[in-house]
């Protein structure tokens, strides 16, 4: 266990500073530790995932001991005591890939270009070789959460469809709700339904936008711009990416559908600003919850006007949703923003792109409706600029919180290309609802 000496002097201390390892690169200026996830198993033991990046990640030893020969190197370990020591499982060739259970089995999802999948019918012992669920598609998206309701598993992936943009892609990004029943198999195309695509392009003019100061600097299409002329922060055209699937249950909700039908995306927003997220919905066709076509689109509000922005604190970074079931409570596990008013000329050399871009605090909130957010605390804090704790992923474990968070220290690097993956225990998280 280790705890950063950085808040070692603050009246509020973090809720997890102390971390473990699970991963760490064995190269940290040329692999990199990129997209953790996490899951808790019906018997108790965690599965978490994550992949090597980086220009070194081809010279990893494969599963053969030969060298890898691919960019990434997606790596499944489990734990059997509450995450003190962690076992290498499997290695594969998967991005962005997260855990999840489905009938009694355990999955990954990932992609590699096209969207691929593990499974695992032993607790995550041993593990399938990757099967291909698409053909010729470009996917993306960072381990978020996973949706239970109706029978079924649901989740986001995100397709990059050509519209153009030569800069960062984010607004070529659709978000595609999965949908799968739990006893299926989900190594199998056919037992997939997707929502309809619906990119940010298509839907967002950003030239047209105005009164909200989004976007926050110049970022034309199809190229983007640097901000404030500073060469290296450059700020691609709008979008949105990185999604989570929720559902409202509280009929008193405004976006309360009582058919049960209607699942809300909750995105990261790509603005240059902080605090927005992105929200669009995905509404099934079918006679009941749980079957027939996805349809994506706009929510709107009581006055007819679509919802695409909502507040959300951290929303400028990748998130993650979860929903307690005991408690009806959301929560928020985001980054937190603390000087993204600064000009992009007066930001120190180790800050990377834009202001917005602070990576290294990691903080919790929660929520009865997904819009009002209340503070719970940080959760843990980096000791150094390049010392990030974000792109968390976490789960509840009993009465606690675990979080998996992509990690770097003083040899990290950049905030971005970290060293590290590391897990944190948040005990008696809901204890701090008030």
């Amino acid at each position: 266990m280790t705890e950063e000496p950085a808040v070692s002097g603050w009246h509020v201390r973090p809720l997890a500073q102390e971390s473990t390892v699970v991963c760490e690169s064995p190269d940290p200026a040329r692999v990199f530790c990129y997209s953790p996830g996490i899951c808790r198993l019906p018997s108790g033991r965690l599965v978490a995932t994550m992949d090597f990046g980086g220009p070194g990640a081809k010279d990893l030893p494969g599963p053969d001991g030969a060298p890898w020969q691919r960019d990434h190197q997606s790596r499944f370990f489990t734990s059997d005591d509450g995450g003190a020591t962690w076992q290498l499982r499997a290695v594969r060739p998967l991005l962005h890939a997260r855990p999840f259970v489905a009938g009694g089995r355990v999955y990954v999802l990932g992609h590699r270009g096209d969207l691929r999948v593990c499974r695992s019918d032993d607790d995550g012992e041993s593990w399938s070789e990757t099967v291909q669920l698409t053909d010729g598609q470009n996917w993306h998206q960072a381990p978020c959460n996973v949706w239970y309701a109706n029978g079924c598993v649901y989740l986001v992936m995100e397709r990059r469809l050509p519209r153009g943009i030569r800069a960062w892609g984010v607004g070529e990004l659709a978000p595609v709700l999965m949908r799968a029943r739990l006893d299926a198999d989900l190594t199998r195309r056919e037992n997939w339904t997707f929502a309809s695509e619906l990119a940010f392009l298509d839907v967002v003019d950003q030239e047209k936008l105005d009164w909200f100061g989004a976007p926050f600097y110049p970022c034309p299409y199809p190229t983007g711009a640097d901000a404030d002329g500073v060469k290296g922060r450059d700020c691609a055209p709008m979008g949105w990416l990185e999604t989570n699937v929720v559902q409202f249950a509280d009929p008193k909700h405004y976006w309360y559908d009582p058919t049960g039908r209607t699942f809300h995306l909750w995105m990261r927003s790509h603005t240059g600003g902080a605090g927005l997220a992105c929200v669009a919905k995905a509404v099934e066709l079918g006679d009941e919850p749980g079957t027939g076509e996805i349809r994506t689109e706009l929510e709107t509000v009581p006055s007819g006007r679509h919802a695409l922005f909502v507040p959300c604190p951290g929303g400028q970074m990748k998130f993650h949703i979860l929903h307690d079931g005991q408690t009806g409570l959301f929560w928020l596990l985001s980054t937190q923003a603390t000087d993204s008013m600064t000009r992009a000329t007066l930001l120190p050399p180790d800050r990377y792109n834009l202001p917005n871009n602070e990576r290294r605090r990691l903080q919790l909130h929660f929520s009865r409706n997904c819009v009002d957010w209340c503070f719970a605390g940080l959760v843990a804090v980096g000791e150094v600029e390049r010392a990030s704790r974000h792109y968390a992923s976490m789960a509840i474990d009993g009465e606690d919180l675990v979080v998996l968070s992509r990690s770097g220290d003083a040899r990290a690097a950049t905030a971005h290309n970290g060293n590290l993956i590391t897990f944190h225990r948040v005990r008696d998280f809901r204890q701090l609802a008030y």
